[in-house]
């Protein structure tokens, strides 16, 4: 079973671009973010006739989740538990019916700028709520991937100019440890699991020719439960995609499971 996450940055914007992604890299599950689309628009006939399953998490103009699957899901589910009142459209789930079952958890982590502010402190209650999910999910002892847009670098390694980073919500101190206290529940971290080093991201910003200088960050994650964890075949990043014509300033992060 192979799942990329990949933040599209915009169904309309990136309609054709996710098309020929779709029809290239074939993925059986794709998790996206910011699809910035109600669900009564986002263009599901078109997705549907290249052979997927569209399950969406729609706002509009903001956020937006979605899976794409071409193994039929059970049990979809949509927001993070543990705020009623949140009407940010981040969070979607459902268990994939692979070789084995896999419940899949497509996430859209706050960004949290400007620090400090009302932006920040919704970062870290939603990091304390996915904390809550997460350990729900251990609790299941079944495979289950939490993965998306994070917006969290996790280490300076993960960012080609570290010092840049330092006082953003990507980067600060109170966003790593919150996100090394999920890790530390006893889940996987994909990509770091299968390489080591610095130089490796899934984000260029598109002012000042950041990617033609691979001046980025990583801050799309696979987490992976103990149980998918023991499935993992391999991880990487598709970055090539990211200079392709009208790209996201994302690029999709693949895990393949022996599922």
């Amino acid at each position: 079973m192979k799942i990329a996450t990949f933040n599209i940055n915009g169904i309309k914007a990136r309609f054709e671009a996710l098309t020929d992604w779709l029809q290239g890299s074939a993925p059986d599950v794709a998790l996206l973010q910011e699809i910035k689309s109600v669900d009564e628009a986002f263009p599901r006939e078109h997705f549907e006739d290249m052979g997927y399953i569209v399950e969406t998490h729609g706002q509009k103009s903001f956020n937006g989740v979605a899976i794409l699957s071409k193994l039929p899901l059970e049990d979809v589910t949509r927001g993070l538990p543990g705020d009623e009142g949140d009407e940010q459209a981040r969070w979607i789930e459902a268990t994939v019916m692979g070789k084995r079952p896999v419940r899949v958890c497509g996430l859209y982590l706050p960004n949290g700028n400007p620090v400090p502010g009302p932006k920040y402190d919704y970062k870290l209650s939603w990091m304390n709520r996915l904390k809550t999910r997460a350990e729900a999910l251990l609790a299941t002892e079944e495979p289950a991937v939490m993965a998306g847009d994070y917006n969290i670098i996790p280490q300076d390694e993960d960012a080609a100019r570290p010092e840049a980073w330092q006082e953003d919500a990507l980067a600060r101190p109170e966003s790593r440890a919150a996100y090394r206290e999920i890790l530390n529940l006893g889940f996987t971290e994909a990509f770091r699991a299968q390489h080591k080093g610095p130089e490796q991201y899934s984000f260029w910003d598109y002012q000042r020719g950041a990617y033609d200088r691979n001046d980025g960050i990583r801050i799309d994650h696979h987490l992976l439960t103990p149980q998918a964890a023991d499935l993992l075949i391999d991880c990487w990043i598709e970055a090539d995609v990211r200079s392709r014509e009208k790209p996201s300033d994302h690029t999709p992060v693949w895990i393949e499971l022996d599922a």
